[in-house]
């Protein structure tokens, strides 16, 4: 199982304090991963600066290339991810393979095609004998920070936008659900050169602070709490780092009267308890007319009570 982390193109092992890796189904422990040392956080960042020189400069087809092949053998060890996917998070290994793989790869092929279609903007001549003119540049090193409840597919969302356009990227994938994106490491190592890419471990205080505060990062991108994106906010704010917070929240359901109870209970149902509820659309936070509430708690409490706990084995 996957436990080495990525670092300027090296599969290394954290320096840190070991954390253990759960099976939340069965409340497994799975294996311990060594954190990332403060040291190694900075040599990732360092890789990740240097390699932008080169990479920052890689024409859009170049970079595009490296994208379509790293969906190409997402898609070849589809399997192996959705099979990680389900022992780490405990979710459906059906629904893993069959609803979140083909999503990661097309991910990673739709930024392929869009790494091409970055124009620039001419603006015209706004100063006498000067022609203005808008273009697109990569920032430098982009800090991201992936959870829990999707972890290669927002792990492919932090890095296919980010790499496409020309930046290098250090991801820290939750410190509960790291083995996909761990998995990821060892196939992106052979692909993109060395540095573009650096994957860690660790938690937020010992490996997410040290890495979002680092002088060379331009950019923090997090998918995570209200909480952590107002400490984040915070923890950068004297420089002036750009931030990217996409924060928690709870999809709202509005049920009037004269609603189809069966159809409501239904989309619950389905909408409330996908991926365990553990998404920012749940359909779980519910507002009901008075005329409808009495038969709606009921019809819901007894649909919630016939819902299937399932075990990944």
């Amino acid at each position: 199982m996957q436990h080495k982390l990525l670092i300027n193109g090296e599969r290394v092992s954290g320096e840190g304090e070991k954390q253990p890796v759960y099976n939340p189904a069965t409340g497994d422990v799975l294996l311990e991963i060594a954190e990332v040392s403060a040291e190694q956080v900075d040599a990732a960042v360092r890789a990740a600066d240097a390699a932008f020189a080169e990479w920052g400069q890689t024409t859009p087809k170049a970079r595009a290339e490296c994208l379509l092949k790293l969906a190409d053998v997402i898609e070849e060890n589809g399997q192996v991810f959705a099979e990680l996917e389900s022992r780490n998070c405990g979710k459906p290994l059906h629904s893993a393979f069959n609803d979140e793989i083909p999503a990661i790869v097309d991910v990673f092929r739709f930024f392929a095609g869009a790494a091409r279609c970055l124009n620039g903007l001419a603006a015209g001549e706004y100063f006498e004998g000067h022609t203005s003119m808008i273009r697109r540049d990569p920032l430098g090193v982009v800090a991201s920070i992936a959870p829990w409840n999707y972890p290669l597919m927002m792990a492919a969302w932090k890095l296919a936008p980010a790499l496409a356009a020309g930046n290098c990227v250090v991801l820290k994938p939750s410190e509960i659900t790291p083995l996909t994106a761990l998995k990821l490491a060892e196939l992106a190592k052979d692909i993109f050169p060395a540095g573009v890419i650096n994957i860690l471990f660790g938690r937020g205080k010992t490996v997410g602070d040290p890495l979002t505060g680092h002088p060379k990062v331009r950019m923090v991108s997090l998918t995570g709490s209200i909480a952590t994106g107002e400490h984040i906010i915070s923890h950068t704010a004297s420089s002036i780092k750009r931030t990217h917070m996409e924060l928690g929240g709870k999809a709202p359901v509005i049920v009037f009267d004269d609603a189809d109870i069966e159809a409501v209970v239904e989309g619950v149902r389905t909408f409330g308890y996908y991926n365990a509820g553990q998404d920012c659309t749940a359909a779980c936070r519910i507002y009901a007319q008075k005329g409808i509430y009495d038969t709606l708690v009921e019809k819901l409490g007894a649909c919630g009570g016939n819902v299937k706990i399932w075990c990944a084995g």
